[in-house]
């Protein structure tokens, strides 16, 4: 029975992995995306560089985001085997029993 909750705990984490992932995918494209738009209409060559600096300040933003997320829905998988059940979590949100903290 353990093996079966190893298994299921294993497989939300990597499920909420995925979505961690494809959350910052989708920041990054937004970030991107944005700075094109910035440099389009930007006339100077400041406002372009600082339409640069800004993207790649989001793009980090979300690869932190997604690292800490994947970090935390492998803790909650180990806690799992320990203490009852958890969900998962692609925002940094933690409900589990006993309690609940955002």
């Amino acid at each position: 029975m353990q093996t079966g909750k190893n298994a299921a705990a294993s497989v939300k984490e990597s499920a909420a992995n995925m979505a961690a992932s494809a959350k910052a995918g989708m920041e990054k494209t937004k970030a991107t995306m944005q700075e094109k738009g910035e440099k389009m209409t930007a006339h100077d060559p400041m406002q372009k560089e600082m339409a640069r600096e800004k993207k790649d300040e989001r793009k980090h933003e979300a690869e932190y985001e997604k690292q800490a997320a994947r970090e935390q829905n492998a803790a909650q998988r180990q806690a799992a085997g320990t203490t009852g059940t958890h969900t998962y979590s692609t925002t940094g949100d933690y409900t589990g029993t006993g309690g609940t903290y955002r």
